[in-house]
């Protein structure tokens, strides 16, 4: 096995500061495994390696060491407990009160008594240790007590949160299904103005070409800015007066159409309806021509 270890493969060590740990991980090693009845297998000893089995070999001694330690202590109370339980036995003994002398319901009382104690982890079964015992039991129960209640009350604060963090969860739920159901009508709606922006691009540009059209039409029957709606109306008012004016005499004319015929008169009469009539126009052409200055 020495040999083994002796042929293994040392890599990436400095021989001069690493052969002591490497002699002392070797002799570590093969212990461990002489110990277990088992053959050291064969491995690099690498720089990591080297170091890691350091470690724990250097935290297994110590804690090797430490066991040793409490065993010793453990065995040499033994010693001495079993000493002062032969003490003790030679003392019931002398008085009379031998083990195998006493009732069982004694015995059973004696060993429940010694139960409690290991139980409560006291030396001996004094009362006034039983009382300690007791009294550091009372003290953690009211310790144990006080960290329920606290739990209990952080519990209850916890179960408060929760409930309101699952209302609040379920108002959000709410709120979100509300929200979606809005997207859904939101683009319901974009999709109508859509449609409607659609349309009412088309029909700019139909009222657009009809106000061209309608542009040209004006341009070709002559229309200039100049004849303005107030212009339009003051002719019109004056057409209405010549109406007025014009309605006796076209009475007066259709009136003679019933008398006999006599051409002399007829003559005469058509020719001063004729004289009328023309001043008539001439007045309105005046009045049109007036107009027609004015506004320019």
């Amino acid at each position: 096995m020495s040999d083994k270890l002796t042929t293994a493969a040392v890599v990436d060590l400095p021989a001069s500061s690493e052969a002591s740990r490497v002699t002392e991980v070797k002799a570590w090693v093969t212990s461990q495994f002489e110990s277990a009845g088992k053959e050291v297998p064969e491995f690099e000893y690498t720089a990591r390696s080297i170091s890691h089995l350091h470690n724990i070999a250097t935290v297994s001694k110590a804690k090797t060491q430490a066991a040793n330690i409490v065993a010793v202590d453990f065995r040499q109370k033994g010693i001495e407990y079993r000493a002062q339980a032969a003490r003790i036995r030679e003392i019931l003994e002398s008085v009379g009160l031998a083990q195998d002398s006493l009732p069982s319901n004694v015995v059973s009382s004696a060993q429940v008594l010694a139960n409690v104690a290991n139980l409560l982890n006291i030396r001996d079964t004094e009362l006034s240790s039983f009382l300690v015992a007791m009294g550091d039991i009372s003290l953690r129960k009211t310790g144990v007590e006080e960290q329920r209640a606290k739990v209990e009350k952080e519990s209850k604060v916890l179960l408060d949160y929760t409930r309101k963090a699952l209302a609040r969860l379920t108002y959000l739920k709410r709120t979100m299904a509300q929200l979606e159901d809005g997207v859904a009508l939101g683009e319901n709606r974009v999709e109508n103005w859509k449609t409607n922006l659609a349309v009412m691009g088309s029909k700019e540009r139909q009222y657009v070409q009809q106000y061209n059209n309608y542009k040209a039409l004006l341009n070709r029957v002559g229309y200039t800015p100049e004849i303005s709606h107030g212009v339009l109306v003051e002719m019109a008012e004056h057409r209405k007066e010549l109406e007025k004016k014009t309605k006796p005499i076209m009475d007066t004319l259709r009136s003679y159409q019933d008398l006999p015929p006599d051409k002399a008169l007829a003559a005469l009469a058509i020719e001063d309806k004729k004289r009328q009539f023309a001043a008539a126009e001439k007045h309105l052409e005046d009045v049109l021509h007036s107009a027609l200055t004015t506004t320019d």
